[in-house]
């Protein structure tokens, strides 16, 4: 699982370094946690859904707290001073919010209602999660819409080539290459 897992952050970084930083970012991010979301599959398919609970809590919390404090203090030790573009930073910090608020709503119902008695039935709940999925799900496609193709303009940063200003150019690998590791890419080429 592990060497699957570098080649396939490689293959993103080189399709990525093709596509933008923009697009390269949202590869990133959706298969960074490839690992995860296999693992969590196959629990749920054997039906523990306790397993993925604990599973999806885990990876956010490694990823704001273990991951983002560890860059911040590696750059802040290279790098003097740091700049963010205000409007990425601005999007990524309500997207978390709503993401935190999604995580306590059902938490909150769940204790509130067991102190009162005939309170709301584990369906009711489900139904609440469910709601709350959906809703934090659609904010994220419309949020990647916004900085993918309405917005993009927004979201440049300082040299944004593709790779050429890095001199990264010749290292990269083709799009054929980078994507013959997606998962998804060997599937289609066996049918």
């Amino acid at each position: 699982m592990v060497p699957l897992a570098g080649w396939m952050g490689r293959a993103t970084e080189h399709l990525g370094a093709r596509a933008g930083h923009g697009v390269g970012g949202l590869l990133n991010a959706t298969f960074g946690n490839a690992a995860e979301l296999i693992i969590a599959l196959m629990a749920l398919s054997k039906g523990l859904t306790g397993v993925v609970k604990a599973s999806i809590t885990g990876s956010i919390i490694g990823n704001i707290l273990l991951v983002l404090g560890a860059s911040i203090l590696a750059s802040g030790m290279r790098y003097p001073r740091q700049t963010f573009n205000q409007t990425a930073a601005r999007i990524s910090v309500t997207s978390l919010s709503l993401a935190a608020i999604g995580l306590i709503i059902p938490t909150i119902f769940h204790l509130s209602a067991d102190r009162q008695p005939g309170g709301w039935s584990p369906q009711a709940e489900q139904n609440l999660s469910l709601a709350i999925a959906t809703v934090l799900f659609i904010t994220y496609i419309l949020s990647s819409v916004f900085s993918l193709i309405t917005h993009k303009e927004l979201f440049a940063g300082e040299g944004s080539g593709k790779g050429a200003a890095s001199g990264q150019e010749d290292a990269a690998w083709s799009a054929w290459k980078a994507s013959r590791f997606w998962p998804w890419r060997r599937r289609w080429s066996r049918s």
